[in-house]
């Protein structure tokens, strides 16, 4: 008779089904959102090099990370879609919280390199020719209002696409911005109101990035996710007939909205002898999913004598 078990459920593979038919639709809406951007940046690019517009090439600058904030969401989404195989044995699902990190990271740093080149401005502020910038202005607004307005309509449950979301909002607002600046110096040639615009954004930008950085850090740092409270889950499956103790409970994120747990069970000695195990582990995976939503779990089902064999140090 072995002395433990070692059980685990295939829900993720009904996980993974499900989100395939939303993750087609959001890639179909990035796709759409990512061609409109990259137009929209090659001909903001030609009306700065016309204009001399200093302005309007950095704002291009900035188009391009959305660009490539919608691309890198792609990319991850394409990745966590391929089956787990060989080494990779939870598959690429954890590419988009990758994927999340960078755009969060890159929000940040791009805020920053703003930040000093606006303040710069706002010492000596440089000529600026408004008219170009308004039309360039109204023109982003409606490319990133069609993006925004694209992207709403993807799954922002996932961190991914999120991220990407973020970034697309951000330069709404700054398109915003820059068109009431550019008003501003048409009206009373007050270039400075080109940099606080900037400020303005920057100040976005870096309220868009932190959260990204923060969420997608503490999934790859296998924290619990933070709506789950592993006293209540120790609690629950403590309650259950059978259970003596639970002890080295680790609760995780795989990816965004898959949360995963892993615990050994210490159950009554008969337990092994009467054939309970069957209907306990149903009862355990049963309280996860019922109590806390949690479809993947893996319990090591044990006698309470086999504390003393085990190695390694136990977390209560």
């Amino acid at each position: 008779m072995a002395d433990h078990a070692k059980v685990s459920d295939g829900a993720d593979e009904q996980h993974s089904h499900s989100h395939g038919v939303s993750a087609n639709a959001d890639r179909r809406y990035l796709w759409g959102a990512l061609i409109a951007l990259a137009l929209f940046m090659l001909g903001e690019v030609v009306v700065a090099f016309i204009t001399g517009s200093l302005a309007l090439l950095s704002d291009a600058g900035h188009m391009l990370s959305d660009v490539a904030s919608i691309g890198v969401a792609l990319w991850a989404m394409t990745l966590a879609a391929r089956p787990a195989r060989g080494r990779w044995t939870y598959g690429f699902k954890r590419a988009e919280i990758l994927a999340a990190l960078a755009n969060g990271v890159t929000l940040l740093v791009l805020g920053l390199v703003l930040a000093v080149e606006a303040v710069r401005r706002l010492i000596t502020p440089p000529q600026v020719h408004a008219p170009p910038v308004i039309v360039v202005a109204l023109v982003g607004i409606a490319v990133n209002f069609l993006a925004t307005w694209l992207l709403a309509r993807a799954n922002r449950t996932s961190l991914n696409v999120r991220g990407a979301y973020q970034h697309i909002l951000t330069d709404l607002f700054g398109f915003i911005g820059t068109l009431v600046a550019g008003l501003v110096i048409l009206f009373t040639g007050w270039t400075r109101a080109d940099a606080l615009a900037s400020l303005v954004v920057v100040a976005l930008m870096l309220r868009a990035g932190w959260p990204l950085v923060k969420e997608s850090g503490s999934i790859l740092l296998e924290a619990a996710p933070p709506d789950i409270d592993l006293d209540e889950v120790r609690k629950h499956l403590m309650d259950l007939d059978h259970v003596i103790d639970v002890h080295d409970l680790h609760v995780w994120t795989l990816t965004d909205g898959l949360p995963a747990v892993s615990a050994h069970v210490v159950t009554r000695d008969d337990c092994f002898i009467d054939g309970d195990m069957p209907e306990l582990l149903d009862e355990l995976q049963d309280c996860l999913r019922t109590h806390f939503g949690i479809e993947h779990s893996t319990f090591q089902l044990e006698p309470g004598a086999h504390a003393q064999h085990e190695p390694g140090m136990h977390h209560h």
